[in-house]
């Protein structure tokens, strides 16, 4: 037999799909911090405001999932499941690192329980991602926003080779152009876009390997608060969005906090642009390099978009809610995989899937022997990737703490097409059928008490099988706090309406921290 062929017949009898065996395939995982799926063009076909050119081209190469989801709609307990594998009921990451907790989160949110304490850190002894790919042989590489625990649970202390701005926060300090304030990462000069630079870090790393497979991680600060871009940018947005010509309010109250009814502002829309530049950088690295036919790319957001708090920037209409909440806005992301000789172009698929599913994917993608014990909650989309059915699963997301954006401490349940959420604050449940009603507008629980009954008892026990920690009830709680919610919740929005209206002033100007005469600059 010629090596040719015993190649070929290791390829089949090995799952290692259309990569050579002697030329393991190597992975280029792209995460963007707080980016919604609205937030992407080829999502809103419809539209033109988001400008996301690299991305979407990305996305036609490969495969759309659909109906992806993060693991949780903030931040940090889903980068820890993309990590491990694993839900944040089980890893115990189950609020941002740095959040509030008991009694103390109550009564700022004004909340009539107490979430409750949350791991602080990436597990030391669970096995991640990385750490696989770099037992395996790899170089390991990451760039960018890590927030998974403080200095002894960075990157490099969790499988990594290379870290190159990972650290403790959850934010750019100092801003997205240079002079920034990163332990990780030494600030170029002025007016450098952070964003670029970390795209540009990422080229020099794969145009560095040299025919060693890498795993690289390309984790962008952006597009979270601070909002800023360039001052071309917000201007050739601002005309965009008075092209749109909204008219009405912005906003609207939703339940707990006013959200956002429109995609028009100027200078979020930059930022989104400056990271689809970002992707381009790193994928014309790929080209350039060689390796753009033996890499497989992952493309992802760690939750929806800021539709409430922090900076209110996006919509993700018609899906309801977004960053912080507990509804599908909050929940779906960007979720598209290109995998060489395995994914058509153009491919789609309704098939609903998590970010815990990434890590046993890209092993599986790899032709790396799996790890069970590790990434329990994932699956491989390998036979999803190759047009091959997945086997039926419950999804399930615990989130027991009041967020930022308004969302309500509750854990989630989706069987087939229902959805079921159960609220801590007064253990009420909603239920949705999301084929018939995706935007979560109708609240079918009272129709159907068998299904609530059921779904009830499969999230009950995926709770006592995963240890998850569970919120108490709050001794201080006054009901009259509920009116002091609406009034506050009234007053900002008022304040938004006439903030966000000033972003398309064409005399509108930034904080003078940012954007100068060369400042802004990507």
């Amino acid at each position: 037999m010629n090596p040719i062929t015993a190649s070929t017949v290791l390829l089949f009898l090995f799952g290692h799909f259309a990569f050579a065996v002697n030329s393991p395939p190597n992975v280029l995982f792209i995460l963007v911090d707080d980016l919604g799926v609205m937030d992407v063009g080829i999502e809103t076909p419809d539209e033109d405001f988001y400008e996301t050119p690299h991305i979407d081209t990305l996305a036609q190469k490969g495969m759309r999932f659909d109906q992806g989801y993060a693991s949780s709609p903030v931040c940090s307990p889903a980068r820890a499941s993309i990590m491990l594998g694993t839900d944040p009921a089980r890893h115990g990451i189950t609020d941002w690192i740095g959040a509030r907790i008991g009694a103390e989160q109550a009564e700022k949110k004004l909340g009539a329980i107490m979430p409750p304490e949350y791991l602080r850190a990436l597990p030391g002894p669970a096995t991640t991602i990385a750490e696989a790919f770099r037992d395996a042989g790899y170089e390991t590489f990451f760039a960018g926003k890590w927030h998974l625990g403080p200095e002894g649970s960075w990157p490099e202390d969790h499988g990594f080779t290379t870290n190159v701005g990972g650290w403790d926060s959850g934010g750019p300090r100092g801003g997205y152009f240079a002079p920034w304030k990163n332990p990780n990462l030494l600030s170029g000069p002025d007016g450098e876009s952070l964003t670029h630079r970390l795209a540009r870090e990422t080229a020099q790393f794969i145009q560095s390997s040299k025919g060693k497979p890498f795993f690289a991680v390309l984790s962008f600060y952006n597009v979270h608060s601070p909002l800023q871009t360039s001052e071309e940018r917000w201007a050739k947005y601002r005309d965009k969005a008075e092209a749109i010509g909204w008219e009405g309010d912005r906003f609207a109250i939703d339940r707990t906090l006013p959200v956002r009814l429109v995609r028009d502002h100027p200078v979020y829309a930059g930022m989104v642009e400056t990271v689809d530049a970002g992707v381009g950088i790193a994928l014309d690295a790929l080209e350039a390099a060689g390796v753009a036919d033996n890499t497989i790319v992952v493309f992802t957001s760690d939750h929806g978009g800021v539709v409430s708090g922090d900076a209110y920037s996006t919509s993700m209409l018609p899906l309801r809610g977004g960053k912080g909440r507990q509804w599908e806005g909050g929940l779906r992301v960007p979720y598209y995989i290109f995998a060489p000789g395995v994914t058509q172009p153009g491919s789609r698929t309704t098939v609903p899937v998590t970010g815990a599913d990434f890590f046993p994917t890209l092993l599986d993608l790899a032709g790396l022997p799996l790890l069970p014990e590790q990434h329990i909650d994932g699956l491989s989309l390998a036979p999803v990737l190759k047009g091959e059915p997945l086997e039926e699963r419950a999804l399930f997301w615990h989130y027991p703490h009041y967020s930022n954006q308004g969302g309500e401490p509750s854990s989630i349940i989706r069987q087939g097409d229902w959805k079921l959420i159960h609220y801590y604050t007064d253990q009420r449940r909603e239920l949705y059928n999301l084929a018939d009603d995706p935007n979560e507008l109708e609240d079918v629980a009272a129709e159907n008490p068998a299904i609530v009954a059921k779904l009830s008892a499969e999230l009950y026990a995926y709770l006592v099988r995963t240890g998850a920690n569970l919120p108490k009830v709050w001794a201080g709680y006054d009901p009259d706090m509920v009116d002091l919610r609406k009034e506050r919740a009234l007053q900002r929005k008022a304040s938004l309406e006439e903030s966000h209206a000033r972003f398309l002033d064409p005399d509108w100007q930034p904080n003078e921290t940012w954007w100068g005469s060369s400042l802004g600059k990507d």
